[in-house]
């Protein structure tokens, strides 16, 4: 996580169950990892519906374009999710392929 949260923009790098109970966060000062954490498995499950209902299957990664900022949503495995918080003006181009690129090395790491 701490490779990711280096990264210029980066405000957080969090890694949940799919239950969202926290399994490690490093997070900017001021931000709740556990609060933060509790609040995807809805964004996932919505996700996983419109998948399906879509026939494009599960999710694998969201990008959620917010007021201030961008949440990347990105399942790891059948147990594990990772989260990335990025300000709002940095690029996030590159960390999106690398997660996709490197989606089972970080897996194998939780």
């Amino acid at each position: 996580m701490a490779v990711i949260r280096q990264r210029e923009g980066v405000d957080a790098a969090v890694v949940l169950g799919r239950d969202g109970l926290l399994i490690d966060g490093q997070l900017a000062a001021g931000l709740d990892a556990e609060d933060i954490a509790a609040r995807i498995p809805a964004i996932i499950t919505s996700a996983d519906e419109l998948g399906s209902a879509t026939t494009r299957g599960e999710l694998r990664t969201a990008v959620l374009e917010l007021k201030s900022g961008t949440a990347i949503v990105s399942v790891l495995s059948a147990d594990a999710v990772l989260l990335v918080l990025v300000a709002h003006g940095a690029n996030i181009a590159q960390l999106l392929f690398e997660l996709r690129r490197h989606r089972e090395h970080i897996a194998a790491l939780v």
